[in-house]
């Protein structure tokens, strides 16, 4: 909601910085909150569910927040968006419980929740988390592949304004077109493992498996930029999207199916700070690339090889996904 008082640039770039601070802690919560109260072999779907829900956000949003500015101005948007984050935000504090306290758990339920081997459930310091390859895998990945997503959030609008030349007004209805696919690749993606998993697979290889399926459908975004026509743009970015949304629900899970509960909210903690530096490094050199070369082209082939290029990244430096149970008991890597 500061973006709604702010009266200058700066002023706003303060507000931004506060805003990037306080969304810092929502992704690892929500993982760490999944770790709690879902088996491993449901986490990815649980996550592609929740992570869903950031899309119906961006679905919602080229409706109404162009609407809102146009009518009232662009203070009142942010102050809209704000006022629905704070109301969350109070309904996350009354309502949330571990499993082991809510009331509602039965005591079957909660044996379902925690059929999982027992897990050391002292808490790993960051130090320690930053000796494994495990951290690493996780962060190089992060690091890769989060920038494509902020480069759609971001440069989409402005992509089918100058490829296309749509207005404020008008380019809502492609941008939710786009995230409403998202959405459902994001829990497309997550179901997949436990269908690999229920096909044979063993859980780590059908994860990575679903995450390679999910890479290779983002290879096409490579061609959009050259498609003539704005709804086979629509159609070859929605796919990109739904794809990286399912790459993201099993990238989020590999966190848990490397690491006890008690670290996973660090590890992706860890992860996040790498994506966002890369996501800031990427829209620097957007900015650079459009200038240089008055072209998408580059920066889609960079969207469509970066996912392959995490998963390499993971293999090589985690094969398998090995836990480390063991390995903090010992106090090696």
């Amino acid at each position: 909601m500061g973006h709604a008082l702010a009266a200058s640039a700066l002023g706003f770039g303060i507000a931004r910085f506060f805003l990037g601070l306080g969304e810092a802690g929502s992704f690892p919560a929500a993982i760490k909150a999944t770790a709690e109260w879902f088996p491993q072999r449901e986490r990815s779907l649980a996550t592609g569910i929740f992570n869903s829900g950031a899309n119906v956000g961006a679905i919602f949003a080229p409706a109404f927040v162009p609407w809102i500015t146009l009518l009232f101005g662009w203070r009142s948007a942010f102050l809209a968006t704000g006022i629905l984050g704070a109301i969350w935000i109070v309904w996350w504090l009354a309502q949330y419980r571990g499993p082991t306290h809510h009331p509602r758990v039965s005591p079957e339920e909660l044996q379902h929740i925690q059929e999982d081997p027992a897990e050391p459930m002292e808490q790993i310091p960051w130090k320690k988390l930053l000796a494994f390859k495990q951290t690493w895998a996780y962060a190089a990945a992060k690091f890769l592949t989060d920038p494509i997503w902020y480069f759609y959030l971001y440069w989409l609008p402005k992509f089918f304004d100058d490829r296309y030349h749509l207005g404020l007004s008008h380019i809502g209805l492609p941008l939710i077109i786009v995230y409403n696919v998202s959405a459902v690749g994001s829990i497309g993606g997550g179901w997949l493992p436990s269908a690999f998993n229920k096909a044979g697979m063993p859980l780590a290889k059908a994860r990575l498996f679903a995450m390679f399926v999910c890479a290779c459908l983002i290879l096409p975004i490579f061609f959009a930029s050259r498609v003539s026509s704005l709804w086979a743009a629509v159609g070859i970015l929605s796919l990109a999207t739904a794809a990286h949304q399912g790459w993201s629900a099993n990238l989020f899970t590999t966190a848990s199916d490397m690491f006890p509960r008690s670290a996973v909210g660090s590890v992706v903690g860890i992860g996040g700070m790498a994506g966002s530096i890369g996501s800031v490094l990427f829209s620097l050199s957007t900015g650079w690339v459009l200038q240089l070369t008055h072209s998408y082209t580059p920066l889609f082939a960079i969207a469509a090889s970066a996912y392959l290029v995490g998963l390499l990244f993971l293999h090589v430096i985690a094969p398998g996904l090995p836990r480390i149970n063991a390995a903090v008991s010992q106090g090696a890597n």
